[in-house]
């Protein structure tokens, strides 16, 4: 059965629909429950969610905006239900939300920003260019700055490391890109950059990278 890839406005989730995302992962970490997830309706634009026939199979949230006058899409966060189709939800509302930018940002690189929970999420990150944090590579002051801005507006001001990109937790409930396949085997170096990030307990690693305008146009990322 195909997946089936819906974004609209986070003003019109109901709650029932609430209810059903958190169910998503209410067995397990990180239990974004329906009242942390209300909350997330109230901060961010768009909902993306994806769908197998009746099934909920995972959902985003995100925004598109300017940072500094640089397009972005951010999202605050997500996840995805760990069944053995996880990488083409993935793929799938990946590809939307570049389409999304295509349109609201034609002709112009992309910013794409989260902060991930497990080495698995770097997948999200696939056909973008210059992903940072990147493997054996010292960050520029430009990437670190970058971390810096990208930490503030997901609301973790002043908890970033701006050379590993890890933000520590500050003791309450903390957004974030939720990914794991079981078909997954991540490669070591993705594994220790969470060596330090305690993603129970709130901790996450803010990763960025750059949708570049001709792939946008040409449809090469995401679902496609």
């Amino acid at each position: 059965m195909s997946i089936q890839v819906e974004t609209k406005d986070c003003t019109s989730i109901s709650d029932a629909e609430l209810a059903e995302m958190a169910d998503l992962c209410a067995e397990r970490e990180p239990r974004f429950d329906i009242g942390f997830l209300s909350k997330q309706r109230e901060e961010w634009v768009l909902v993306t969610r994806a769908r197998e026939g009746n099934k909920l199979r995972g959902y985003s949230f995100s925004t598109l905006e300017r940072i500094g006058g640089t397009p972005s899409l951010l999202i605050g966060l997500g996840t995805v239900d760990r069944t053995s189709r996880a990488d083409t939800v993935l793929r799938s509302m990946m590809g939307d939300k570049y389409r999304r930018a295509l349109l609201a940002f034609p002709d112009e690189d992309v910013l794409v920003g989260t902060r991930l929970l497990g080495p698995d999420g770097f997948k999200a990150f696939a056909g973008l260019t210059d992903v940072v944090p990147a493997p054996e590579a010292k960050p520029t002051g430009e990437e670190r700055a970058w971390g810096r801005r990208l930490a503030k507006r997901f609301g973790a001001e002043g908890r970033i490391d701006d050379r590993t990109f890890v933000v520590s937790s500050d003791g309450y409930e903390a957004g974030g890109f939720d990914f794991a396949s079981p078909k997954s085997d991540p490669a070591p170096h993705y594994i220790a950059f969470f060596t330090s990030v305690d993603a129970v307990g709130g901790g996450r690693l803010v990763t960025f990278g750059w949708a570049m305008a001709e792939d946008l146009a040409a449809g090469k990322l995401g679902g496609r």
